[in-house]
């Protein structure tokens, strides 16, 4: 019988220096990875990766970190191949990587489309093939996105419009994968009170979604807060095998998708 739990598996985390997805490594480390391999954009999170690493070898697995713009599909091949080398196999893969822009459509440029499909769509496309050719049979690969998928608001057309094609990417991944015993799902957290969140929003923007879950008097900040997002990822990837192809808003009830 296939072993889903985390205990002795390798992850490859993209974008996972900080925030979320460095929480996510010292979890999953925590809870008996054997190894973890964060990827981290550019010198500018150098530092955040470097104590990432400290802090997975601190929980007990082996660490590894590893520099790309992953906007190529070469870059994404390497990680991948460095990854898997450094490792000796990847069972886990798991994308935390985003861009967002808050804008009227009327004012969004082309360039800034181009900006926001690069890296919410293109990477996500190239990480899940990379997935698909790389990870150990029974494996897990999960991308983090948006509950802006399920809301019906302005302003977000390039962010929640660019991360809207991993859906189908998931479901088409999760068929064509499946064979070999793959799950491959997508998670997507409500606004979560990282600085990623913050300079996009202004003060009664920041004061609404505080207060716009049906839970938001219970979180730490009123927004989803990265401890709550964790342990739905870590059960995506370990135990939670029989969900495949699905994307799973988590929010406190910001939607009812």
């Amino acid at each position: 019988m296939t072993d889903h739990k985390i205990n002795g598996k390798t992850i490859l985390i993209a974008g996972g220096a900080k925030n979320l997805g460095g929480l996510i490594a010292t979890d999953l480390a925590g809870h008996g990875a054997r190894a973890v391999a964060i990827h981290y954009n550019s010198a500018s999170t150098a530092a955040d990766a470097e104590r990432t690493v400290a802090a997975i070898r601190a929980a007990g697995a082996e660490a590894h970190s590893f520099q790309a713009d992953l906007t190529t599909a070469g870059a994404m091949e390497r990680l991948f191949a460095d990854a898997k080398a450094a490792m000796g196999g990847i069972d886990i893969a798991i994308n935390t990587v985003g861009k967002v822009l808050k804008k009227p459509m009327i004012e969004i440029s082309e360039a800034e489309y181009d900006g926001m499909t690069a890296v919410n769509s293109k990477t996500a496309f190239f990480f899940l093939k990379e997935a698909g050719k790389h990870l150990n049979d029974n494996g897990k690969v999960l991308t983090v996105v948006t509950s802006l998928l399920g809301a019906y608001t302005p302003f977000y057309a390039a962010y929640a419009g660019t991360k809207a094609p991993v859906e189908h990417f998931t479901r088409a991944a999760s068929k064509e994968f499946g064979a070999r015993g793959i799950s491959v799902t997508a998670i997507g957290p409500g606004p979560m009170d990282t600085p990623f969140f913050y300079p996009a929003e202004g003060a009664d923007a920041v004061a609404y979604h505080k207060t716009a879950a049906a839970l938001s008097a219970f979180s730490k900040t009123g927004l989803t807060d990265i401890e709550d997002i964790v342990p739905y990822i870590r059960f995506m990837v370990s135990d939670g095998w029989w969900m495949t192809g699905q994307t799973i808003l988590v929010n406190g009830g910001y939607t009812t998708k």
